[in-house]
């Protein structure tokens, strides 16, 4: 399969998706189980769970086969996301079924599937992402057999002694080997001696001139004798794939066989998804530093000047300098995004919560218990409620949508992707988001020079202001003396 059959199976499974999510929280009664029936609720469970699983085949191979770094970032999140509510979803009914088998035989007579289309396999990538691990474990298990294995030898029963009878039937057996051996060897020299003969026969024979009718029956015999050996293999073949000596998949040639032939493709793109991983990695710390070293001055000049008319503006109208904001509350972050100004209605409303919030604190104590009481009834109902309806709102429901949401803004219909046809990392992409780590960074460092900066410049105002106010006083103290 191609990078875009991949693709669009991505596609389909994103749209699948997306429909389970509006279905799970939807509010149709058509739709929803019915209240305090087991039978409904696990159909609905059921449905839901055979639905994710076929989900889930389709990310994870799209996930496996996939070579482009950045898209298998954003598959992950779909393939975690799936995984995880087919766990809840298995919960679910075996809470609901007290079993740990179900049965789906009705379900998928009506999807038109079949028990394949349902089984889960451990994904492919599960072993090429945790393969130095799995090794590790292998050596490990590897070497606690043998020391095993050696522990049970020396506790073992001691080993007898061979007797001669033995001995010598062993012997015999070895030395009957051997003479067949020989035999064969010797066979086999006879048969190459008559095939040499016959090869300089034919060859004597075709030195000398032959007439067109002769040469046409050579050709014949030959030809006929080609087919035949051939048709002879295939009814040796069919007769031993019928008596269950030979697979029928062991008789077609490797090079021929579609399955042989995937799988070695789907190695070649593992094996490209490694080298282009890499390569990702690499840009990613090539692209940052060179961002620093020629983005990095014009950033923190243009932050540090936005800083100062920051101050300056602040000076102009309060006649002062204004408080650099602390780590806590952002730094220049306020300076560079400052929040909306609040409307009269909404401080209105924050004032009227507040006191709210008072009356509530002092009048805790003066309400009667019975009401308690009623209030906790109804909670536990309002839970019974949610439980008879199933498992609503998911855990991984944000990832699920996190990743929908990020394949249909990025790349489903990304034209720069389209004309990628080798599938390697997109350096634009990488730019966007490093430069905003670097950006994050170098603010930071600017937030430490600025923050110098304005206190400097406030203790040099505060100094003039005290020199003048010093001036100021003893001018007034000598026309005093004068008078």
């Amino acid at each position: 399969m191609s990078h875009r059959a991949f693709q669009e199976m991505w596609d389909a499974a994103d749209h699948e998706i997306r429909d389970l999510l509006e279905l799970e929280i939807t509010e149709d009664p058509l739709l929803l189980p019915e209240k305090g029936n087991v039978e409904s609720q696990l159909n609905h469970l059921s449905c839901l769970f055979i639905k994710y699983i076929l989900i889930f085949k389709k990310v994870s191979e799209s996930y496996d086969q996939i070579v482009h770094p950045q898209k298998r970032r954003v598959l992950k999140l779909l393939v975690d996301g799936v995984t995880g509510r087919l766990l809840e979803l298995k919960h679910a009914l075996v809470s609901l079924d007290s079993s740990n088998y179900h049965f789906f035989d009705a379900i998928l007579a009506d999807l038109k599937l079949t028990p394949e289309d349902i089984r889960i396999q451990v994904p492919g990538y599960f072993r090429t992402e945790n393969l130095r691990a799995i090794k590790e474990r292998e050596r490990i298990l590897e070497s606690m057999n043998a020391t095993v294995a050696g522990k049970a030898e020396s506790k073992g029963v001691e080993k007898t002694a061979m007797t001669v009878d033995a001995a010598i039937k062993l012997i015999q057996i070895h030395e009957r080997a051997r003479q067949g051996r020989v035999r064969a060897k010797l066979m086999q020299g006879i048969r190459d001696k008559e095939l040499h003969a016959r090869l300089i026969q034919t060859k004597k024979i075709t030195k000398e001139e032959l007439d067109p009718h002769t040469a046409a029956i050579i050709i014949q015999r030959n030809i006929r004798r080609v087919l035949a050996m051939k048709k002879a293999a295939e009814l040796r073949e069919h007769e031993n794939a019928l008596i269950g000596m030979v697979k029928k998949q062991e008789r077609k040639k490797k090079k021929d066989n579609p399955m042989v032939k995937a799988s070695r493709i789907a190695e070649e793109r593992r094996e490209v998804q490694a080298q282009y991983e890499t390569n990702y990695q690499a840009a990613l710390v090539s692209t940052r530093k060179k961002i620093v070293d020629v983005e990095g001055p014009d950033i923190k000049e243009t932050m540090s000047d936005k800083i100062r008319e920051w101050y300056l503006s602040c000076r102009e109208q309060t006649g002062k300098f204004p408080d650099y904001p602390s780590v806590d509350d952002g730094g220049s972050n306020l300076i560079f995004n400052p929040p909306p100004p609040k409307s009269e209605g909404e401080e209105g409303e924050e004032e009227k919560g507040a006191k709210g919030k008072k009356g509530k604190k002092s009048a805790k104590g003066k309400k009667p218990a019975k009401k308690d009481k009623k209030k906790d009834k109804k909670k536990k109902g309002d839970e019974e409620e949610e439980e008879d309806n199933g498992p609503k709102l998911s855990v991984y429901r944000p990832m699920l949508e996190q990743g929908s949401k990020q394949f249909r803004e990025t790349w489903r219909s990304n034209v720069q992707d389209l004309h990628n046809i080798s599938q390697k990392h997109d350096a634009d992409m990488i730019k966007e988001i490093k430069r905003k780590e670097v950006e994050e960074q170098l603010r930071l460092q600017v937030d430490e020079l600025m923050r110098e900066e304005l206190k400097n410049l406030k203790a040099a105002v505060d100094g003039a202001k005290k020199g003048k106010a010093g001036k100021g006083k003893k001018g007034k103290k000598g026309k005093k003396g004068k008078k």
